[in-house]
Formats: structure tokens, sequence, C-alpha cells
């Protein structure tokens, strides 16, 4: 009872910490904005009709208010070249670009992505989040579309997603590494080890060998582990107020799905192959179709391993800060407690979501080598 109300209070407090972050850059949003809007209005003509002004600035208002919420969303769940914090406490990460040469920089000479950056004679600009080269004047070209045609040299650097990946494998590999060496003469685990041990033992015995086997499953059952607690990991992570979204990103998930794919296939046996390409117990007419269809649906595995991930953490963060944001389109606190209470539900249940990704993710896993190592007998 006690370590329920713990965490109810964690959680609480979570969310306490969520809303003012939104707003510090709901504010730093709106400021700048009233500055270009002051600086447009500058140069505008004095409207001699007071009462249309008014209503046409009650609504400019409410606009930018859901255009600030809307850029403040993007904002945190973009990938950057700086680590953002909260208001005015962030760090640069390194930028490394191949462009006649490794070229290695510090993105905060980017200044949030309004100055040149130079480095060994080349000039770089920053333009939605992305490196272009130009020239010393900061020229950027763009098409009929408004796409930028400046070239864009290979971008190998440190982002704000990549650090917290590098973060992360640095966290989990001192935390099992302690974790083994805590288990005493007695083999009972200590510490943090008496949390893990039950979920890696479930990991085992109810995901790799009903799926894999006794025979084949401890060959997979490191990347099985990998891959669940990165996942876990990195989704709890991602519900902090740091605007971190590693398992939102498609980037990342595609590159879990690929491994998975790699993995399944260079561990697939002639019986594998076969009931892909000659299907046995099957009417040779309709074999090449049952090919065919093999085939596509070989594809189709990783590629709903990628999406399903992506487009569940990515969503779960934007309703999530969409229902915070309603609080300042609202512009009234009296509804507040609502979308709080509304919140806090959300974000229990995206507790929830975050270990059921990675559950889902690492036995659809388990499920595809276990197909790939099956042996069958053929009468």
């Amino acid at each position: 009872m006690i370590s329920r109300i713990t965490a109810l209070f964690v959680f609480t407090g979570l969310l306490l910490i969520n809303t003012p972050v939104l707003a510090q850059d709901y504010g730093h949003e709106e400021i700048h904005q009233e500055e270009e809007h002051v600086e447009h209005n500058a140069h505008a003509e004095p409207n001699l009709h007071g009462d249309h002004a008014d209503t046409h600035d009650s609504q400019g208002d409410d606009s930018d208010i859901k255009s600030v919420v809307k850029e403040t969303i993007e904002h945190h769940l973009a990938d950057s070249y700086e680590f953002h914090v909260t208001e005015g406490v962030s760090f640069p990460l390194p930028v490394i670009l191949l462009d006649d040469g490794l070229k290695i920089f510090s993105s905060s000479k980017f200044d949030h992505g309004h100055s040149i950056a130079e480095a060994n004679g080349s000039y770089y600009v920053m333009h939605h989040n992305k490196v272009y080269k130009t020239d010393a004047n900061g020229s950027l070209n763009f098409d009929k579309h408004d796409h930028p045609i400046n070239p864009r040299p290979l971008d190998f650097s440190i982002t704000k997603n990549v650090f917290m990946i590098l973060v992360m494998a640095v966290f989990m590999v001192v935390l099992f590494g302690r974790m083994a060496k805590s288990y005493g003469p007695n083999k009972t685990p200590k510490k943090a080890g008496r949390f893990l041990e039950p979920i890696v033992i479930y990991v085992r015995d109810e995901i790799a060998i009903p799926n894999i086997g006794e025979k084949h499953y401890k060959r997979y059952m490191s990347y099985l582990l990998t891959v669940f607690f990165f996942i876990w990991f990195l989704n709890l992570v991602g519900m902090t107020p740091l605007g971190i979204n590693v398992t939102g990103n498609i980037a990342i998930t595609f590159s879990l799905a690929l491994i998975t794919f790699i993995i399944t296939q260079v561990s697939g046996k002639r019986d594998y192959w076969m009931h892909i390409f000659w299907m046995p117990g099957v009417p040779v007419v309709l074999k090449p179709v049952m090919a065919v269809i093999e085939l596509i649906g070989l594809f189709v595995k990783p590629f709903s391993l990628m999406i399903r991930l992506y487009a569940n953490m990515l969503a779960g963060h934007v309703v999530l800060m969409s229902i915070i944001g309603l609080i300042f389109v609202f512009g009234s606190w009296l509804v507040s407690p609502a979308f709080f209470g509304l919140t806090l539900v959300l974000s229990l249940l995206e507790l929830l979501v975050a270990a059921l990704q990675a559950y889902i993710f690492t036995m659809l896993a388990a499920l595809y080598f276990g197909s790939a190592v099956e042996e069958h007998d053929h009468h």
C-alpha cells in the first residue's frame, strides 16, 4: 500500500514538472512571436476602426497561442543538436560532418540555428534542424516548393537522441554489470537485482523458451534482454520533461527492426527457407504464388515492428503534451484541474504502454527467431 502511494506521488510530481516546462517554452516562444508581431506592426498603417481591430487582435492572439503550443510540442518531439534541459539550461553537442574531410565542431556555433558555423574554411548553416553547406554569408537557395537545394554533408553528429542512446547504453552496462557482481555464493540477488531478476526470468521463461524452444533460446537471450530493457528504459525516460523522444523517432525503430530482421535471416535454417520458397504440403501450382506471399511477409514483419513502436510512443507524447497545451489555449486556470486529472490518468496509462511496447517488440522478435530455427518433420 505504501509503495503504491509513493508511486502515485512520484507520478504526480512528474506531471507537475511537465506542466511548468511546457509553460516555460510557451512563454519563451510567445515573447519571440510578440517581438516579431511588434516589428511587423511597426511598419503597418494605423487602423481607424477600433472595434474591428480589437476583434482581429483577439482572433490573432488565439491563433498565436495555438501555434506556439504546436511549435512547443514539435520542439520537444524533434531531435536536436543541443541537449535542452529546461529554460536557460542546455549544453551543446558535437557536430560531426563528412565533407571534403572530417569536420568536427560544437553545435554552439549555430547559436540555436541562427548563425553560420565555420570549420576548416567551410561554412554551414542550420535550416529546420538540418545542416546545409553554404557560403560566408549563409546563403540558402530554394526550389519552387521552398526546399533548400544547397548540398548537405554526411551527418554523423551526436544529436540529442544519439547522446541519450549512448547514456542508456552506459547505464545498462553499469547496472547489469553490478547486478551480476552482486550475486553471492548462495546465488541470491542484491539491491537492484531483486527487482530486475524476476523480469529477466520472465523474459526467459515466458518469451524466449515458449517461442524459440529450449534447444536454441540461449543464443538469443542476450539480444532479447538488451532490446527489452533498452526500449523500456528509453520509453520511461521519454516521459520526463527533458523532451527525449528516442523510441518515437522512426530512424531508431527502423534500426531496431533491421537488426531483428538480419538476425532472423542469418539464423534461418533449411526448413525456414524451404517454407518460404517451396512450401511443403502445397500443390505445385500454388507454390510460386505462396513463395511471393511469403517473400512479401518477410519484409512486412520488420516493417510492422518499426511502425508499431514508433506510432504508439509518438502518439502518447503528442496526446499528453496536447492536453497540457489546452490549459494555455483556453487561457483559464479554472479548467486546469480537469486537464490535470486527465493528464495524470493518461500518464499512468503511458507507463503501462512503455512496458507493453517493450514486451510486444521482444515477443515478436522471439517469435521470428523461433520460426527461423524451428525444425519440421516432413512426411
